[in-house]
């Protein structure tokens, strides 16, 4: 199977560099993805997020979304927060979701509770040999997919920038995947 993970476009809490909530691309944001050119794929899945769903709409008008694709990290309490506030407020807390896979916001997902969840969901996909997917998801997944299909461990999605409208594409059968390309 051939994976392509696709970051949703940029939104205001991408360009602040701020934890997301449920917001909708900026108009920047909505003007790349329409002009985006990606092939049509056998399935798309989307995550809920409505910055993924109008990402999905705008460069596969066309496409219906075949299912869910996993959503990105609970930011818990963080969410729309920028992580320079959080650093003035408590720096610790940062400083430990930062460096400790098994950290979480308050209330929120660690990440290595984020790449077992898209792992899971990356395994269990439906498909042959030559079978293509595309999933819009939040810039976290596609990190957490990569750090998956590595076998590297949750902390290496830390080590791979992944911008709006990045493209991952994994390769897999039987629980087996690699990293074939990554592109913005």
């Amino acid at each position: 199977m051939r994976l392509h993970l696709l970051a949703h476009a940029a939104t205001a809490a991408t360009r602040a560099a701020r934890f997301p909530d449920d917001e909708s691309l900026d108009a920047g944001g909505r003007r790349t993805a329409s002009e985006l050119e990606v092939t049509t794929p056998e399935h798309l899945w989307c995550a809920p997020p409505a910055r993924c769903r109008e990402t999905a709409a705008l460069v596969l008008p066309e496409q219906p979304i075949e299912g869910d694709a996993p959503a990105g990290p609970d930011p818990g309490a963080w969410a729309g927060r920028s992580p320079a506030d959080l650093a003035a407020e408590d720096p610790a807390a940062l400083q430990a979701w930062m460096t400790d896979p098994a950290a979480t916001p308050p209330g929120g997902e660690s990440l290595a509770s984020l790449v077992a969840r898209v792992g899971g969901w990356m395994d269990g996909l439906p498909g042959e040999d030559r079978t293509v997917g595309l999933a819009v998801v939040d810039p976290p997944v596609v990190r957490a997919a990569i750090a998956h299909a590595l076998s590297a461990g949750p902390a290496v999605a830390w080590r791979v920038d992944v911008a709006p409208l990045t493209l991952a594409v994994l390769t897999g059968r039987g629980g087996r995947w690699n990293l074939r390309s990554l592109s913005s």
